[in-house]
């Protein structure tokens, strides 16, 4: 974990320092997109930057965008979302220094005071995939609330199920369903056994749903606890392609990061293998973000169906070539990773079902 004995000292070093790095002039390009005014037709801006150590390199990609992220938040709470879709493999889960990275950007632009570290794991307690991850230590450290939606206040919304045909109810966190707060996906770069890649948008829907207290997957179980997540995933992949895309119009992040510094390859979300990526990509516009982060894992984004959704809707920029990238260039960075072993079957929202 990154330690910040000089925050000043910290910003100025890993700002200016790592960006100089970079070259003369590719620096003063991104302090012009990081503080300039809006060019008059703006694109959609992404933050790309590689480096040996995850939360600098996630502080400096939100440097970037440091002026509307403030904007943005004004007074409202900052709720940031991590992926521990277990509770006890850190490869698949949210890792402390991306965290930390995020919780000292916000320090370094004073919206800290009203901010929560907040999610719902999919396959155990909470609070236990907390402690095992390091969060309580970065959590007394910038005295910032850490919140199991388990325990929170739910709504219920539906989701479509393939095999009836029906509207399903779910419930779900209502915090993370209040618009009035600031929501940041801390996702991590992934492959997926059902959607392809899950990334900033998944990130946020799927930890939304909630589980009864006492669930666990496998031995240890409270009898009769239930997990609402799973009914989101509408018994198809086809199904849970426009269950993502549907959710989206009410249920997305604010900001995205992406922490791709140890990516995940092959059978994600869970039992997948690490990549070696050493990147960080970070957009207020999710879409773009993820669209991004898919051309970095190296997949065919037209294979991609809720992502496809969400861009045909206008819910962010899905074309490339309006993204404006700042930091890094991505073909430099561009690692294909492994598909799941049923890659092939999971296309099959390309294809409409028969109708009899």
């Amino acid at each position: 974990m990154m330690h910040f004995s000089n925050r000043r000292g910290f910003l100025r070093t890993s700002l200016l320092g790592g960006l100089v790095a970079a070259g003369a002039p590719h620096f003063a390009h991104l302090l012009r997109a990081a503080d300039g005014p809006a060019a008059p037709n703006p694109v959609s801006r992404v933050a790309l930057f590689h480096g040996d150590d995850r939360a600098d390199i996630a502080f400096r990609a939100l440097k970037v965008h440091e002026k509307r992220i403030a904007r943005d938040i004004g007074s409202r709470r900052v709720v940031i979302k991590p992926n521990n879709v277990a509770i006890d493999r850190q490869l698949c889960a949210t890792h402390s220094g991306c965290l930390e990275g995020i919780l000292e950007f916000l320090k370094s632009i004073g919206k800290l005071e009203n901010a929560v570290i907040a999610e719902s794991a999919a396959n155990g307690p909470t609070f236990e995939g907390f402690a095992n991850y390091g969060y309580n230590a970065l959590a007394a450290k910038y005295a910032v609330k850490l919140v199991d939606l388990d325990a929170d206040e739910v709504e219920r919304v539906h989701i479509f199920d393939e095999k009836d045909f029906r509207p399903h109810p779910v419930r779900m966190s209502k915090l993370m369903l209040d618009r009035n707060n600031y929501v940041i996906s801390a996702a991590k770069m992934k492959t997926h056994d059902r959607i392809v890649a899950t990334l900033s948008l998944k990130n946020i829907i799927l930890g939304a749903p909630i589980k009864d207290q006492g669930y666990r997957w496998g031995n240890g179980a409270r009898p009769g606890a239930k997990n609402d997540k799973p009914i989101v995933h509408g018994n198809s992949f086809r199904a849970l392609n426009y269950n993502l895309f549907d959710l989206a119009r009410r249920l997305h992040p604010q900001l995205a990061v992406i922490d791709g510094y140890d990516g995940m390859e092959g059978n994600g979300p869970v039992g997948g293998t690490l990549v070696a990526h050493r990147i960080c990509v970070v957009s207020p516009d999710w879409l773009s973000a993820d669209r991004v982060a898919v051309e970095l894992m190296g997949i065919d984004y037209a294979k991609v169906g809720y992502l496809n959704y969400c861009a045909q809707a206008g819910l962010g920029e899905g074309d490339l070539s309006k993204i404006e990238i700042l930091g890094e260039p991505v073909a430099r960075h561009i690692k294909p990773y492994k598909m799941a072993d049923n890659f092939d079957k999971q296309l099959v929202w390309m294809t409409p079902p028969k109708v009899s």
